[in-house]
């Protein structure tokens, strides 16, 4: 499945038109006779954005470089690199491109909800040690070395299969990752929310990231982001903290933090209108509190090569060796 460009739109406007944009709640649909949801695209493309939705997300890079948002963090990505992505984690893809340059099947993508997974673990005991893994998913995680390329075979050979095959490629994968050595995977950010969090606390932080996406350039008030949740902001305030680890207004510091982020390195806006585009109307304090939170200005920021960005939390992951041959190829010598 792939964005198909229009025959007036060239790609530097593509570029252009889907960086500019906001972070959003992505809906994910797929086929009634599908489980789960496995695509491909090419970027930039209308789906490859920063974005977050309920569901969990395997996400492989096959080319290019770039810089990765993965909940309150940025971090360098290269090809051959796997990551899993918890549900309601902002997260986004940012290929280094030149004029004009589009990246042709770029990424690889395997989407599956929570519920699908559980009512396939309460027959299916054999997949419980999986569930480990994804309860850690909300940190976001890198997966390097050997996982790393197994596990970008079976992601490949989703896509090539068909039928209760096809389903196994899916549970090889998740088996894949949820044996991983401690030296092949690096959790990238701290805690979003507890994915096993449910009733109120669920409710708070998915109304509450709603309600930061949506009005992320403008003023945010907590008053607001509590009615949305039918909740009084006492009440907002406990569960929000209590799922998502950060108080509300830290949450919206950190996603603004991580826009601006993500506006300095893929645009060529001005500081001053980076500022105003992430909430920040005063650019004293839009410095002051990036500073704070990435131990640079933003004007330094910009002018840092994309391995040299500082990553946060992100420990430095080898990422620029190439990925492994097509999985067509390498099938036979990956045991999957």
């Amino acid at each position: 499945m792939k964005a198909l460009p229009t025959d007036e739109t060239r790609p530097v406007a593509m570029a252009a038109r889907f960086l500019e944009r906001p972070a959003t709640r992505e809906v994910i649909r797929h086929l009634p006779s599908e489980s789960f949801r496995w695509l491909e695209h090419d970027y930039p493309s209308e789906i490859a954005r920063w974005n977050y939705h309920p569901e969990y997300e395997l996400h492989l890079i096959r080319h290019g470089t770039g810089s990765y948002i993965i909940g309150d963090q940025v971090g360098p990505f290269g090809p051959g690199q796997v990551a899993l992505i918890g549900p309601g984690v902002p997260h986004d893809w940012m290929s280094d491109l030149q004029t004009d340059e589009v990246v042709y099947n770029r990424d690889v993508v395997l989407q599956f909800t929570g519920e699908w997974f559980e009512r396939c673990a309460s027959t299916l005991p054999e997949l419980n040690p999986v569930r480990a893994l994804l309860e850690s998913s909300g940190r976001g995680i890198i997966f390097t070395g050997s996982t790393a390329a197994r596990a970008a075979a079976e992601l490949e050979l989703i896509g090539t299969a068909q039928g209760a095959r096809k389903v196994s490629y899916v549970f090889a994968v998740l088996a894949t990752l949820a044996e991983a050595p401690v030296d092949e995977k690096a959790f990238v950010a701290r805690e979003w929310f507890s994915t096993a969090g449910q009733g109120d606390g669920r409710l708070a932080v998915e109304a509450g990231l709603a309600y930061i996406f949506d009005n992320l350039s403008t003023r945010i008030r907590m008053s607001d982001a509590a009615r949305l949740a039918h909740m009084s902001e006492p009440t907002f305030s406990k569960y929000f903290k209590k799922s998502s680890g950060l108080t509300f207004s830290a949450m919206v510091k950190k996603l603004r933090i991580a826009n601006a982020c993500r506006l300095l390195a893929q645009t060529d806006d001005s500081i001053a209108s980076v500022s105003l585009g992430v909430g920040y109307s005063n650019l004293a304090n839009f410095n002051r509190q990036f500073h704070t939170e990435v131990g640079m200005t933003p004007s330094r920021y910009r002018r840092l090569d994309t391995a040299e960005r500082p990553a946060g939390q992100t420990p430095s992951l080898d990422l620029k060796t190439q990925r492994p041959p097509s999985v067509l190829e390498s099938t036979a010598g990956i045991p999957v």
